[in-house]
C-alpha cells in the first residue's frame, strides 16, 4: 500500500493488486484496514508541531492550497479506501468539536493502530486490544485533569488566554504575527462571550478577508462588515446615526410576470402612461419604507435607477446587493426581521444599530459598510488582509482554530502544557499503572503508552532534534523531578519547562484528542469485513 498523486497533485492511496485478490476477512481484513489508516497517518506525521512541514494541494480548477491543517489536508485528499475515509471523519470530528488538534489526533490514531497490529501478530484478539486502549485512555484523561492548571478569566489582560491562542498559531504560516492575531482572537471571543453561562456563539464572530495589504493590517471591527458595498447613490450621506434598518429581500423593481408577455408602445401617450405607472409603483414602495420609520434600507437585490433616485429624494440611504449570509447576520445582530414583501413592512420589524457608515480602506480606495453598536448582539468582525488568496485563506483557517481554542477556555478554563509534556506525563503514568491491569489488556495498555511516545518523537523529529534522545531525556526528567511541565524544546530556546515557555493547550482539546483517537481505533479494530452493496445491471 502506498500514497500516489494524480495529475492534479491530489494524493490517493493505492492498494496493490487489490482487484486480483479475494475479499479479506477476519484478522487479515483488520490488518489491511490498519495499513490504510497508517498510510493516512504517515502523510500527516511530518506536519505535526510548530516546525511541521506544509502540504501543497491542488484542486480540479488548478487552485493551490498550502497548509498544515490536518482537517483541510484530509478533506482535499482523494481517498478511495473506506478506512482512509474514516480518518477524514476523525479529523473532521476534532475540528467541529474543538477546532484544533486535527493533525495530532490522526497521528495518534495511526500510532495506536501500528502498536495494535504488533499485538495482533502476537495472537491477541482485536477486542482485547480495544478494551486495553479504552482503559489506558481513561487513565490518561484522569491524569490530564489532575495536572491541569486553571486560568483566570477575570483578568483584564487575559494573558493566559492569549498564550494559548499563540501556541495554536505557532504551528501555522501566520506565526510571525501570532502576537497580534492572538490579541485579536481573544478580544473577539471575550466581546461576544457569555461568562455566566460559559458559552460563546461563534456565529457572532465573522471572519472576512480581502486580498491586498499586509497580514499585519488585519484588525478587529466591533460590528458587522459588508465588504465591497457602498451606499447606492453617490449623494447619499455616508454615515447614519441611530439607524433604524429596513432589511429587504425584495427588489426595488417593477414586478415581472412569470408568463411570457409582450407590450407594444406605439405612441407618446402610452409611453407616458407606462412611465407614470412605474413612478407610482416606486413611490408606493418608498412611502411604505418611509412610513415605517426606517432611516436606512439594506436590500439583498438591486434597485431600478428610478427607485434609487426616489430613495435619495426621500432621504433614505440604501445599500444594495448584500449577500444572504450578511443579511441573516445583520438581522440577528440588529434585532430586525427579514422582510420578503413591501406589504409586510412595519415598525416592529426594523433593526437598530448605533452607527452605520461607509469606510474606505487600502490603497485602491476599496469600500465597505460597517454596522456598529448593534441592538441585539455584540457581533464583531475580524477583517483579514493578505498579499494573495492563498495566504488569505490560510490566515482565516488559522484564526478559526485560535478562536475555537479561546472559546474552549471560556467553556472550561483549565489548561495543560504543550511541547509533548502532556503526552509524556500520560505515557509515564500509564506505564506505571500497566502492571496493575490484569489479563492481556496489560499489553494493550503498554502499547498505548508507546503510541503516546511516538507522537512526541514525531514532534521532536519535525523540530530537527534527535527523537529518541530527546524523548528519553524528557521522560527521565519528568519521572525524576515529578514535573509534568517538561516537554520538547521545539523552538530551540534552551528551556524544556513549557510553563516558562508559555506553551499552553486547552485541557478539553487534549482530552478530546485522546478520546477521539481511541474511539476511532476501536472502531477500525472491530471491522473484520468490508461488504460491497449489490449492483443491479
Amino acid at each position: 500500500m502506498s500514497i500516489a498523486f494524480d495529475e492534479a497533485g491530489r494524493p490517493f492511496i493505492i492498494v496493490r493488486e487489490q482487484d486480483k485478490k479475494e475479499r479479506l476477512k477476519g484478522i487479515e481484513a483488520v490488518k489491511a484496514n490498519i495499513a490504510a489508516a497508517k498510510a493516512v497517518s504517515r502523510t500527516l506525521r511530518s506536519s505535526l508541531g510548530p516546525k511541521g512541514m506544509d502540504k501543497m494541494l491542488q484542486n480540479q480548477d488548478g487552485e493551490v492550497t498550502v497548509t498544515n491543517d490536518g482537517a483541510t489536508i484530509l478533506q482535499q485528499m482523494d481517498l478511495q479506501h473506506q478506512i482512509a475515509k474514516l480518518m477524514v471523519e476523525l479529523s473532521k470530528a476534532q475540528d467541529d468539536e474543538i477546532g484544533d488538534g486535527t493533525t495530532g489526533v490522526v497521528v495518534l490514531c495511526g500510532a495506536l493502530l501500528e502498536r495494535a497490529e504488533r499485538l495482533i501478530d502476537q495472537g491477541i484478539h482485536p477486542s482485547r486490544v480495544s478494551e486495553g486502549y479504552e482503559t489506558a485512555c481513561d487513565l490518561s484523561t484522569e491524569l490530564l485533569a489532575r495536572i491541569s492548571d486553571e486560568i483566570t478569566l477575570n483578568d483584564t489582560k487575559l494573558t493566559e488566554m492569549k498564550k494559548v491562542a499563540m501556541t495554536t498559531l505557532n504551528s501555522k504560516i501566520v506565526n510571525r504575527f501570532k502576537d497580534k492575531l492572538a490579541d485579536i482572537c481573544v478580544s473577539a471571543v471575550t466581546s461576544v462571550a457569555d461568562f455566566e453561562r460559559k458559552d460563546v456563539n461563534l456565529d457572532l464572530i465573522k471572519v472576512e478577508g480581502k486580498v491586498g495589504g499586509k497580514l499585519e493590517d488585519t484588525n478587529l471591527v466591533n460590528g458587522i462588515l459588508a465588504i465591497d458595498k457602498d451606499f447606492s447613490h453617490p449623494q447619499m450621506p455616508r454615515r447614519v446615526e441611530d439607524a433604524k434598518i429596513c432589511i429587504l429581500t425584495c427588489p426595488f423593481e417593477p414586478p415581472k410576470p412569470k408568463t411570457k408577455h409582450k407590450l407594444e408602445i406605439d405612441s407618446v401617450e402610452k409611453y407616458k402612461d407606462m412611465q407614470k405607472a412605474e413612478m407610482e409603483y416606486f413611490q408606493d414602495m418608498v412611502k411604505k419604507v418611509k412610513d415605517s420609520g426606517a432611516n436606512l434600507v439594506i436590500c439583498q437585490w438591486g434597485f431600478d435607477d428610478e427607485a434609487n433616485h426616489l430613495l435619495y429624494k426621500a432621504g433614505l440611504p440604501a445599500v444594495r446587493w448584500v449577500g444572504g449570509v450578511e443579511i441573516e447576520l445583520i438581522a440577528l445582530a440588529t434585532g430586525g426581521r427579514i422582510i420578503p414583501r413591501f406589504s409586510e413592512i412595519s415598525p416592529e420589524k426594523l433593526g437598530r444599530a448605533g452607527v452605520v457608515k461607509e469606510v474606505h480602506f487600502g490603497t485602491t480606495r476599496d469600500r465597505m459598510i460597517v454596522l456598529e453598536d448593534c441592538a441585539k448582539s455584540k457581533a464583531v468582525t475580524i477583517f483579514v488582509r493578505g498579499g494573495n488568496q492563498m495566504i488569505l485563506e490560510e490566515a482565516k483557517r488559522s484564526i478559526h482554530d485560535a478562536l475555537c481554542i479561546v472559546r474552549n477556555l471560556v467553556v472550561d478554563n483549565r489548561i495543560v502544557y504543550g511541547g509533548g509534556a502532556a503526552e509524556i506525563a500520560c505515557s509515564n503514568y500509564v506505564a506505571e499503572k500497566m502492571n496493575e491491569i490484569p489479563g492481556v489488556e496489560q499489553h494493550a495498555v503498554g502499547a498505548f503508552s508507546e503510541a503516546l511516545d511516538s507522537v512526541v518523537m514525531a514532534l521532536a523529529e519535525n523540530s530537527g532534534l534527535n527523537p529518541i534522545e530527546s524523548l528519553g531525556e524528557i521522560k527521565a526528567r519528568q519521572a525524576n523531578e515529578k514535573n509534568a511541565h517538561l516537554g520538547i524544546d521545539c523552538m530551540g530556546l534552551g528551556e524544556s519547562d513549557m510553563k516558562k515557555q508559555s506553551v499552553f493547550e486547552s485541557l478539553q482539546s487534549k482530552q478530546k484528542q485522546l478520546q477521539h483517537a481511541t474511539q476511532m481505533c476501536r472502531m477500525i479494530l472491530k471491522i473484520d469485513d468490508v461488504i460491497q452493496p449489490s449492483r443491479y445491471e
